[in-house]
């Protein structure tokens, strides 16, 4: 294949996986409930779930949990070109919640509160696939979802956890020896309009810092995830030099930490990443006006697994994705673009507390 073709390839690969990069970065940092304009149908209507374990005495009344069916890389891309968003992650209506192309490892994530580098278990919690529908007993709330799912997990799965705070290894954030060149951005972002209508191809979302608007524009490769006071987050493509840029308005160290672990953890320790978590140690306070550009090879590399076009298996055995194929341009390296903010990652170890996972089934029992 010529350079020019292998440009075209990987520039229909490169939009959804900058967008599902930045959706899954919305999800893993913060167990995310997106709010569907249209509300889906009724209920599932399979067997009761089963009395929950000591652990809660929340329960869904009815769930079904069968595995995903394989993710669609160009159906994807279609519907979100044509203004749908992906239906996967954790999805609230009503009483109706949904659990769509999770593994159990996700499915931890948010049924314990924990992020994924806070799960200590066996390999293949993050392999396979599951789609869960539930209804939430009368008069409950949002709020109750993630232990009706922790009780769900522990009957099905027969899930068995415990927590420890353990020394592992990390990647730290810290200043570099020019010190910080990130402008300070003092003063208060406008709050979300909630009453306005979704726009298309726009989702809202609830994340621990308060609710969040988010739009994926796949003609140009960009969007934005609206914050409200908490700040505006863009991203945009560059298909000439397969660069992901980010830009990110009244950001704290800390969540610049977040945004970088999942990045790392997305490109599975590639360009430049570790696969760890990054903590901030750079002691500075307050919000920041933040600028990141990095080569987008190892998220092409992802895609081209997911859509069944590299060797070996790639993402769907739980394998090392594939090298991708040279589209030509470069970019810079996580490690790059945080040194142009005058920091620079570091590798460390760090007390992190840690869910460990005791025992577990790989597929559920029957619904």
């Amino acid at each position: 294949m010529d350079k020019a073709a292998a440009r075209r390839m990987s520039f229909g690969l490169l939009l959804p996986a900058a967008a599902w990069m930045v959706l899954g970065a919305a999800v893993a940092l913060g167990q995310v409930v997106v709010t569907l304009p249209t509300p889906t149908a009724a209920a599932a209507t399979t067997a009761p779930a089963a009395t929950a374990s000591a652990a809660s005495d929340l329960t869904f009344d009815v769930a079904s949990v069968r595995p995903s069916a394989p993710l669609d890389m160009a159906k994807m891309m279609a519907d979100m070109q044509a203004g749908k968003m992906p239906n996967v992650g954790m999805h609230l209506n009503g009483l109706r919640a949904e659990f769509n192309y999770l593994t159990l490892k996700d499915l931890i994530t948010v049924a314990y509160k924990v992020k994924t580098y806070q799960i200590t278990g066996p390999d293949w919690l993050g392999t396979q696939h599951f789609d869960i529908v539930a209804r939430l007993p009368e008069g409950s709330s949002k709020d109750d979802a993630p232990k009706m799912l922790q009780a769900l997990l522990e009957d099905r799965f027969k899930l068995k956890v415990h927590r420890e705070t353990q020394e592992h290894p990390v990647t730290a954030l810290v200043v570099g020896k020019g010190g910080p060149k990130m402008k300070e951005s003092p003063g208060d972002a406008p709050p979300l309009d909630l009453d306005a209508p979704l726009k298309p191809g726009e989702m809202q979302m609830d994340t621990p810092d308060g609710p969040a608007r988010m739009t994926i524009d796949m003609k140009t490769g960009g969007g934005t995830m609206n914050m409200g006071t908490k700040g505006i987050i863009t991203y945009s493509t560059n298909v000439q030099t397969m660069t992901l840029h980010i830009t990110s308005s009244k950001t704290t160290m800390a969540a610049l930490a977040d945004m970088l672990t999942q990045m790392m953890t997305s490109m599975g320790g590639g360009a430049g990443g570790s696969g760890r978590q990054v903590l901030d140690m750079t002691g500075l306070k307050g919000n920041y006006e933040v600028a990141l550009d990095f080569s987008m090879a190892d998220m092409i590399a992802q895609a081209r697994a997911q859509a069944g076009m590299g060797g070996g298996g790639g993402a769907a055995s739980g394998n090392a994705a594939p090298e991708a194929m040279d589209p030509g341009g470069g970019g810079a390296t996580v490690s790059d673009a945080v040194e142009k903010l005058g920091l620079k990652l570091e590798s460390r170890k760090a007390p992190v507390e840690q869910l460990v996972v005791d025992s577990a089934e790989k597929m559920p029992t029957e619904n």
